[in-house]
């Protein structure tokens, strides 16, 4: 284990453990609270990694990199950006993903779009927004968020090759 998951670790064992001193109730109570909601994101959260373990175990870097590394330029990022916005998946997993994408060679631009519309876009959410906000506005948000996430992502890919050469 790395010193941040000791660090993240060990935080929360002291939090529940002043918790535990304050008020017993209260803190078994919060732990049934957490371990409620984790018990509802995990089949999900579950289906998720798995499907993004065999995609990343199946394709070969090289194929993924061909699709939406450095030479895959503005259409790459474009193609990475709308399975961003279409995609389902908490901002908390992402960031594995993220993780996973980099170390088989993906360019930071791309990550960042994925990162950005995945947060930003709310493909299937879409309905709901409609129903609740009209769909001129729905549809318009959407494509905005979606122009901002690419700028975004091209924004952080420079920024990231100017501090990798420094």
């Amino acid at each position: 284990m790395n010193a941040v998951v000791l660090l993240i670790n060990g935080t929360a064992l002291a939090g529940i453990l002043v918790a535990f001193m304050d008020d017993q109730e209260k803190a078994i109570l919060s732990i049934k609270i957490a371990f409620k909601g984790f018990m509802q994101i995990l089949p999900v959260t579950l289906i998720i990694l798995i499907v993004i373990a065999l995609l990343l175990g199946f394709v070969s870097p090289d194929n993924l990199s061909g699709f939406i590394g450095q030479q895959s330029g503005l259409g790459g990022i474009l193609l990475i950006g709308v399975a961003g916005a279409i995609m389902h998946i908490p901002a908390i997993l992402s960031f594995p993903l993220a993780a996973s994408l980099l170390e088989k060679g993906i360019s930071y631009t791309a990550v960042a779009a994925l990162i950005t519309t995945l947060t930003m876009i709310g493909t299937v959410t879409l309905p709901l927004e409609i129903r609740q906000l009209g769909k001129k506005f729905a549809l318009l948000r959407n494509g905005i968020s979606f122009v901002i996430a690419i700028v975004i992502a091209l924004i952080v890919g420079v920024a990231m090759e100017a501090t990798l050469w420094q």
